[in-house]
Parts: C-alpha cells; sequence; structure tokens
C-alpha cells in the first residue's frame, strides 16, 4: 500500500466532511481539474485548485451525504470508492462513485469521478 497516497486521501475525505474547505485546497495543486460526467449544472471539468473547492462546495450545498467505503492506492495516485445520497423534494440521488485522484509531488493534480447512475446525477444536479 503507498502510505502517502493512502494519508492523503484519508486527510482530503476528512476535509470533505468536515467541511473545511481552506485544507482541502492545501492538498490540491493551484492547477487541479475535477472532471464529471453528466449533462447537468456541475458535469464538465472544472480547472484550477479555487474553482474545484468552489464546486466541492456547490456539491455540498445540495446537501449530498457522502459515505467513503473504501480507499484504494495505487503506486503513484488513489482512488475513492463512495456511496453519495441525497434528498431534493421528490428527487432522490443515490450514487456509487470511484473518484480518482492523480498526483504529483504529494498533491492532487486531477481528480475524475466515475459514477453508475449518470441519469440521476442529471435529475438530482439541475
Amino acid at each position: 500500500m503507498n502510505t502517502t497516497a493512502h494519508d492523503l486521501g484519508s486527510r482530503a475525505y476528512a476535509a470533505l466532511l468536515a467541511g473545511n474547505w481552506p485544507t482541502l485546497r492545501t492538498l490540491l495543486h493551484d492547477d487541479a481539474t475535477w472532471t464529471l460526467p453528466g449533462d447537468h449544472a456541475l458535469s464538465g471539468t472544472t480547472v484550477g485548485a479555487d474553482a474545484v473547492i468552489a464546486q466541492m462546495r456547490k456539491v455540498a450545498d445540495y446537501g449530498v451525504q457522502f459515505r467513503l467505503e473504501r480507499l484504494l492506492t495505487s503506486r503513484d495516485n488513489l482512488a475513492l470508492l463512495q456511496h453519495n445520497t441525497g434528498h431534493r423534494g421528490d428527487v432522490v440521488l443515490g450514487e456509487h462513485l470511484a473518484t480518482v485522484c492523480r498526483l504529483r509531488d504529494g498533491r492532487i493534480a486531477e481528480i475524475e469521478t466515475f459514477a453508475d447512475d449518470v441519469p440521476g446525477m442529471n435529475a438530482f444536479f439541475v
């Protein structure tokens, strides 16, 4: 197991759960990107650490509840397996995600999220 990647993933997830955006920002490269699937208000690629944090805040503002199921590491990168849920009016979100983080020099450089229910994301994030 890559201890550095595992530690970084644990710290990033703890900061996300706590809404500790300043700490999460320190874990990102200035030129970090985050790509979300789908065709909704948050889909596409967000560029720049401050923009990535703003995008994460938007997800949290939708009332999404995050649950980490597994933290996986490779030689140089990490992946978070999550189950996210939320309710917005009559719309219910219940998605399983793999969020892959590519690391550079001990910080997150790229994030790409893979979802099992992109139509559900499209309906929830309007």
